[in-house]
């Protein structure tokens, strides 16, 4: 059982200074934390993690375990996170009078005008300048509403081809990643970050009522706007069981409170659906932090990964306290926000097999997502398909899942065994549009209308139809 800190206290350090942390709400949000000690180059645009206005760095580590700065919204991320961790704000980068690289550079080539959002700006090419990917990527999180983008495009291209070793690159080297178990609490809120399974299936034992939080990037928009309060919070991003990313000839298994960042380095070409969609998710700063598990765990009907998952026959690996259990992805929703997960459980896991069905001599896999601003919103439709076919190109076998038109992620269940032994061609494919085009109920709100939904279900199809076809 974890023990708590003494006093309530814990550590925080910014910009290289040692704060202690006592009789603070751990659910306040880092963005408010910092202006609230007067960091206020951190700016405040739209608190909802899309503008990157409030974008600091943490330390953390790569895919290879290497320490390396991390650009996030601080706007979503709730001060008990980030606890015992580093971060640097845009005050820190002036190291003895002079300016840092990156803002160097974006002064040589007037990357400002307004400049409430330059702070974001920076930070996020801080932290891709010491990664070596200083490129549109990294700025991807990060809106300008006057200055343009071409001036911070070319303040970016200055810094891209630097070999820093600074003040900053030394932290890199001295850092360690040994994440510790702890409890903080104020008068109203307790924060619990356990780092094994075990204790986190004690704790939901003894605190049926906990909330529990990974990377928080949902949670964190009711903390954001005060809208919700979170009287206890259990963490999971320290838990090493929820960690794990294998793979073998037959599964891959990625453990719950892997980051879709890390998702997206050590899964490349794997899986291309998953590969197009953890592209279009969300930005860098999102990216970092938001975690697969999250993502599936929340049971939104608009959540990128699951249409794609399902489309996969991915399936839950789910801890306990009387034992694990293996679910199939499609019996895991139950209704809006709902889930088969019982008192006391946890997702430990996402297993995505990788055998094909026997006769299977072609498989095409691909997703898609609609929504207004590219990376940066939220899906009107999600799909994701996957159809093995024979030497005959007949379908053995079809997975059509779709996000944003029903009150869960769902698979089109008749439609795949309507297309089952019919062969791959565009006579098919447009006889089964008009089913498909009805297949589901979805609502009218402000990203589409239900009609315009319905035509996207069945177009989709068709796209991934001529797009498969044409990369023959």
């Amino acid at each position: 059982m974890m023990t708590q800190t003494a006093n309530c206290t814990t550590i925080l350090k910014i910009n290289g200074k040692i704060i202690n942390i006592k009789n603070i709400s751990p659910i306040i949000t880092l963005l408010e934390y910092l202006r609230q000690k007067e960091y206020v180059g951190t700016k405040e645009g739209c608190g909802d993690g899309d503008c990157g206005a409030c974008t600091v760095a943490l330390i953390g580590v790569d895919t290879e375990g290497k320490p390396h700065y991390q650009a996030m919204n601080s706007c979503l991320i709730p001060l008990g996170s980030v606890l015992g961790q580093e971060i640097v704000t845009v005050e820190g980068l002036v190291q003895d009078g002079q300016l840092h690289p990156v803002q160097n550079a974006m002064v040589k080539t007037g990357g400002s005008q307004c400049g409430y959002c330059t702070p974001g700006f920076i930070m996020s090419l801080f932290s891709g300048y010491y990664d070596g990917k200083v490129d549109d990527i990294s700025v991807e999180g990060n809106l300008c509403r006057c200055t343009g983008y071409i001036p911070i495009r070319q303040a970016a291209k200055m810094v891209t081809d630097s070999c820093p070793q600074d003040h900053f690159s030394e932290k890199l080297k001295q850092y360690t990643s040994n994440p510790q178990e702890f409890i903080y609490q104020d008068e109203n809120h307790q924060f619990y970050r356990p780092t094994d399974l075990e204790t986190v299936l004690h704790l939901l034992q003894h605190h049926p009522e906990a909330t529990l939080i990974a990377g928080g990037t949902d949670l964190g928009l009711e903390l954001s706007h005060h809208r919700q309060d979170y009287p206890l919070l259990i963490s999971l991003e320290s838990v090493t069981e929820l960690h794990i990313l294998e793979q073998n000839s037959e599964l891959v298994e990625i453990g719950a409170a892997v980051t879709l960042s890390h998702i997206e380095e050590r899964l490349k070409g794997v899986f291309p659906s998953i590969d197009e969609m953890i592209h279009w998710f969300a930005a860098r700063q999102v990216r970092n932090r938001a975690t697969l598990g999250g993502n599936i765990g929340t049971a939104s009907p608009i959540g990128d990964m699951p249409p794609i998952l399902l489309s996969l026959d991915a399936k839950l690996r789910i801890a306990g306290i009387e034992g694990e259990r293996i679910l199939p992805l499609g019996d895991f929703f139950k209704g809006y926000r709902q889930t088969d997960l019982k008192k006391g459980e946890v997702i430990v896991s996402v297993q995505i097999p990788k055998t094909l069905p026997l006769g299977t001599v072609r498989r095409l896999s691909q997703s898609y997502k609609i929504g207004k601003r590219g990376t940066d919103d939220i899906s009107i439709v999600a799909a994701g398909f996957t159809v093995d076919l024979d030497e005959k190109q007949s379908i053995i076998q079809a997975r059509l899942g779709y996000g944003g038109v029903a009150a869960i992620p769902i698979r089109a269940y008749e439609i795949e065994s309507i297309l089952e032994g019919k062969p791959w061609h565009i006579h098919t494919i447009q006889k089964i549009k008009s089913l498909l085009k009805d297949t589901f109920t979805p609502l009218t709100d402000l990203r589409g209308s239900a009609e315009y939904r319905k035509m996207l279900v069945a177009n989709l199809f068709e796209k991934f139809f001529v797009e498969m076809e044409n990369r023959q």
